[in-house]
């Protein structure tokens, strides 16, 4: 495309701004969040997202396909990256416990400990990059928008998972006493 191209559909594209200020505003705190957790915790972002996702669920383990859908992943590059966790004694791989034909991704305690530790990291990068920069006024509508753009993505897997995600959580705050792992809770435990 030349530059005319490219001057022409900004030009008769003005209401891209809030699409491209998105697009750098999540590039840019990810990048930021995944910097805090090299340095800080030797873990990826997507390696932090993956143990979350893990002790979010019911037993810590979770099915590689329902796991591949929750990270936004393809099952290979679920595989590839549970695969460096397994490496490094964070994760184990298990056969399904309810189908001798499925793979899990299960939990370690190490795994639950590291998780536990770049925990404070990863909320103390939310509360500065993300919450920082928003007013509070300004939250419900970012909630909002953001809720409604997932929304109208949402495969039938991803929305049983966070469906069974907000049950669990549901139970855990009826009885204070639960082991949840909510990301507030792993913060709080450390």
């Amino acid at each position: 495309m030349s530059r005319t191209e490219v001057a022409a559909l900004r030009a008769e594209e003005p209401d891209l701004a809030p699409w491209r200020a998105f697009l750098h505003a999540h590039a840019r705190v990810a990048r930021r969040l995944d910097e805090d957790l090299q340095i800080g915790h030797a873990l990826s972002l997507q390696e932090y997202e993956t143990l979350l996702h893990l002790a979010e669920a019911p037993g810590r383990r979770l099915r590689m396909g329902r796991l591949a859908d929750s990270l936004l992943l393809s099952k290979s590059g679920a595989t590839r990256l549970v695969d460096r966790l397994v490496d490094d004694g964070l994760v184990e791989r298990t056969t399904c416990s309810s189908d001798a034909r499925g793979a899990e991704a299960a939990l370690t305690g190490s795994g639950l400990a590291r998780l536990r530790a770049a925990a404070p990291t990863h909320m103390a990068g939310i509360r500065d990059y993300f919450f920082g920069a928003v007013q509070l006024a300004d939250l419900p509508a970012v909630e909002r928008a953001m809720s409604a753009i997932a929304d109208q993505f949402c495969s039938a897997t991803a929305c049983l998972h966070a469906v069974a995600t907000d049950e669990a959580d549901s139970r855990e705050d009826a009885d204070p006493g639960a082991q949840g792992s909510t990301p507030s809770r792993i913060a709080a435990r450390t």
